[in-house]
């Protein structure tokens, strides 16, 4: 059975940064992709990155472009996500989530099959 947990949402100022976390469990490691989006008040889910875990290639929402970096850690079955320069409008519920699909992109949420419970994120002073 698929399971992704997040941890590490939190409360930080403006221009700050934090690092959230996706342990993931339950299929074979190489064969998928995670992605995280995010949900924030009055606004549609947005994608924000994703990682493919067979060859590390990373895709980024313009809106994080140089300020997020996605990684992966094999040994560990975990996928982070590094964001700097955080802004207000960065504030949301961040989810990961898994897909057995061939990316070149970012993927739309309807492609991804299985979600963790997500992390509240929040920039505010």
């Amino acid at each position: 059975q698929v399971q992704l947990v997040e941890s590490g949402g939190g409360l930080v100022q403006p221009g700050g940064s934090l690092r959230i976390s996706c342990a993931a469990s339950g299929f074979t490691w190489e064969d998928y992709t995670i992605g995280w989006f995010r949900l924030s008040p009055g606004k549609e889910r947005e994608g924000v990155s994703c990682i493919s875990l067979s060859d590390g290639n990373t895709y980024y929402a313009d809106s994080v472009k140089g300020r997020f970096t996605v990684s992966r850690d094999n040994a560990k079955n975990t996928v982070y996500l590094e964001m700097n320069t955080l802004k207000p409008e960065d504030t949301g519920v961040y989810y990961c989530a898994a897909t057995a699909a061939v990316v070149g992109g970012l993927l739309p949420s309807i492609e991804y099959d299985w979600w963790g419970q997500g992390t509240q994120v929040t920039v505010s002073s």
